[in-house]
C-alpha cells in the first residue's frame, strides 16, 4: 500500500525533470525519492543526519548551495514545517537555474484532513497565521516535526495575496489537488498507522475513485495537492 502511494506521489514529478538535469531534494526525510526520480545529478538532503543522505544538516531557509545551480528542487511534504516559507521561497529562488522549477508535493486541509489531524492529534491546522511573516515562526524551531498542515492553503490558494509575494518570483505552471483513501489506507509514511493490505488491482480501483472525488470536491476529500513553481 504504501509503496503505491508512493509511486504516486513521484511519478507525475517525471514530466517535468530531464533526463541531464541537475536537482536536489529539500527536507527528504526517509529519502523516498531516489526509487523513483533516477536522473544521475539527483541528491537529497535534510535538516537531519540520516545516512541515507547526500546533504546532511541542510537548512533549506539556508542552504550553503550556490546561487543559479539546479535545474529542479523536489520538496514533498515539507514547506507545512518550515518555520519561514517566506525565506524558503527566497532560498530556493535563489539557488534555481532561470527557468528552474521547484516542484511540490504537500497537503491540502481538506475537511477529511482536518478531522484526520484531531482524531491523531498530529500536526494540527492554523488558519490564522501569518505565513509572510519573516519574524514569527509557523512551526516550532526546536522541532522539525512540528507543522501547519493549513500552510500550503494560506499560500497558494489566494491567488492575488500569492502573486503579490512571490509573482514576481515564481510563476504556477502546474496545480493539482489529489489523495484520499490511498493515503489513508497506506499504513503511514512517516508514522504508523492501522491499514487493510489490499493488492494492485484494488489500489487502482481506489485510486480511480481518489482521483474522480478529489477533482470534484476537493476541498472536501483531497488530502494532498502538486505544485510546480518556475523560476521567473
Amino acid at each position: 500500500n504504501l509503496d503505491f502511494l508512493l509511486e504516486k506521489r513521484f511519478s507525475w514529478m517525471k514530466k517535468f525533470i530531464q533526463e541531464n538535469d541537475k536537482g536536489v531534494e529539500v527536507g527528504a526525510g526517509g529519502g523516498f525519492s531516489k526509487k523513483f526520480i533516477k536522473n544521475k545529478n539527483f541528491k537529497i538532503s535534510d535538516l537531519a543526519q540520516f545516512n541515507h543522505l547526500d546533504h546532511k544538516n541542510v537548512d533549506a531557509q539556508k542552504t550553503s548551495y550556490e546561487s543559479n545551480s539546479y535545474d529542479f528542487i523536489i520538496a514533498v511534504n515539507m514547506i507545512h514545517h518550515v518555520p519561514y516559507p517566506t525565506k524558503f521561497f527566497e532560498e530556493m529562488h535563489r539557488i534555481l537555474k532561470s527557468g528552474g522549477k521547484l516542484i511540490i508535493q504537500e497537503a491540502n486541509c481538506s475537511l477529511i484532513f482536518q478531522l484526520v489531524t484531531i482524531l491523531m492529534r498530529h500536526e494540527g491546522f492554523d488558519f490564522t497565521k501569518d505565513v509572510w511573516s519573516k519574524d514569527k515562526p509557523l512551526s516550532d524551531e526546536n522541532d522539525i516535526w512540528s507543522g501547519n498542515i493549513a500552510v500550503p492553503h494560506l499560500i497558494f490558494d489566494d491567488k492575488e495575496i500569492f502573486e503579490k509575494n512571490l509573482g514576481s518570483k515564481f510563476s504556477v505552471i502546474h496545480q493539482k489537488f489529489y489523495e484520499c483513501f490511498i493515503f489513508l489506507n497506506s499504513g503511514g509514511v512517516s508514522s504508523k498507522t492501522f491499514y487493510i493490505p489490499f493488492n494492485k488491482t484494488f489500489l487502482k480501483l481506489f485510486n480511480y475513485i481518489d482521483n474522480a472525488i478529489t477533482r470534484l470536491f476537493p476541498n472536501i476529500f483531497a488530502m494532498g495537492r502538486q505544485i510546480v513553481l518556475k523560476k521567473n
